[in-house]
């Protein structure tokens, strides 16, 4: 029996509403990633993966044998219902198919993202006045109760603006008809990388600035050099008020009491101790995040109480997946980003000089490894499934341009 041909549509925009309502909402994105699944399988489409599943697969099955080794493999249960998220990369590389599709994603991102951030900045006005009615310094008050958009948490929300800056500056530098776009992508880029600035994550800025610089590296080498003086320029031209300043300072001067920088050292060590105790397996999944098991591996010379903080996990993808499901696990997800990003940059080797859709994808799925890389340091972003779901899209598009698909005449923005 032949599937209906509306399956086939009704696949790709199920794919498309998933990846785009996950800037809105967790419970509603999977809900609709688990319809995209079914009708994926009834649709009669080919059942694609893109090649980073592999090392992925790898991580996952890592995953579940640390699990079977655990002291409380119960406890860990929690991350083998996150796996389906990965399902995220079989919907979008199975159902998107053509240019025209990928508009259609691409478009709801800037369209939803945009939203988002402009909520972001009216939460971050709204936090200033209250800071000010109630005659508090603002830095003391906001670090603490940051914005986050329709999210839980301003890493998470800070993040998910990461991925949607850098479609917008890559499209602006590599895309198509640029002339007809940029009054789309320009006024969107300031919104989001204000919010993302307003936002006072600094390991997520930083990503920005580094993806950001290899975007202009690979564009026009000279434009480097405007990166410093626009950071220059919004370091001195912020409000004293706005304590934008003391955020940076705080890299190298940081306030005990409400920067994390001396907490994160003391959970980076703490999972230096958890590897070498456990270098194959881990400690389990959802371990650390007990507080007996933490304390079990705290070095003994560090000062108790220690400095306010989350000390449910190790704030570090690299750290993390390593103390807590064996250094394999933490290998295959890191070779998985390394391949991914040498892939990328040979697929833009092959292509023709000049913008192009595909040069666009390659380039923003590149710089989005390097700046998921760079979070991956200070926090545990893969680790969340709104990050992790806008990668995995973002993955599939960059695995997609690498080949020589049927492309659709009309440029993805118009």
């Amino acid at each position: 029996m032949v599937p209906p041909p509306f399956l086939k549509t009704l696949s790709l925009w199920l794919a498309a509403a998933a990846a785009a309502t996950i800037l809105l909402s967790i419970a509603v994105s999977q809900i609709l990633l688990g319809l995209a699944v079914g009708v994926l399988l009834l649709s009669g489409l080919p059942l694609r993966w893109p090649r980073i599943a592999i090392p992925l697969g790898l991580f996952l099955a890592w995953t579940l044998l640390s699990l079977a080794f655990s002291p409380d493999p119960a406890n860990g249960l929690t991350q083998v219902r996150k796996m389906p998220v990965f399902l995220t990369m079989l919907t979008v590389y199975s159902s998107i198919l053509t240019l025209g599709e990928i508009k259609v994603l691409v478009l709801s991102w800037v369209g939803v993202g945009t939203v988002t951030a402009g909520l972001g900045i009216f939460q971050f006005v709204r936090k200033w006045a209250q800071a000010i009615a109630q005659h508090r310094d603002f830095y003391d008050f906001y670090i603490d109760q940051r914005i986050t958009g329709f999210q839980s948490h301003w890493m998470t929300f800070s993040g998910q603006e990461l991925f949607l800056l850098l479609m917008l500056v890559a499209f602006l530098l590599f895309g198509p008809n640029l002339r007809k776009n940029a009054w789309i992508c320009l006024p969107c880029a300031l919104v989001i990388g204000t919010v993302l600035i307003l936002s006072f994550t600094r390991g997520v800025i930083g990503a920005a600035v580094i993806a950001g610089l290899y975007l202009l590296w690979t564009w026009k080498r000279s434009s480097v050099l405007a990166m410093p003086v626009l950071l220059l320029i919004v370091f001195f031209a912020a409000p004293p008020s706005l304590k934008l300043k003391q955020r940076v300072t705080s890299l190298w001067a940081p306030q005990k009491k409400t920067d994390s920088n001396e907490h994160r050292f003391i959970v980076w060590r703490t999972g230096w101790e958890m590897i070498k105790a456990h270098p194959v397996f881990g400690v389990g999944p959802e371990e650390i995040s007990k507080d007996q098991v933490f304390q079990a591996y705290l070095p003994k010379d560090i000062p108790r109480p220690l400095p306010p903080g989350d000390y449910l996990h190790l704030h570090s993808i690299y750290i993390h997946y390593a103390a807590e499901r064996g250094i394999p696990a933490a290998l295959f997800l890191t070779g998985a980003l390394l391949m991914a990003l040498l892939d990328f940059q040979r697929a833009l080797r092959t292509l023709p000089p000049g913008r192009s859709d595909r040069r666009f994808l390659l380039q923003w799925a590149s710089a989005s490894v390097i700046g998921t890389m760079v979070v991956g340091i200070t926090d545990l972003n893969l680790g969340l499934s709104p990050e992790l779901t806008m990668f995995l899209v973002v993955m599939c598009l960059g695995y997609w341009a690498c080949h020589d698909p049927v492309a659709a005449p009309e440029p993805l923005l118009y």
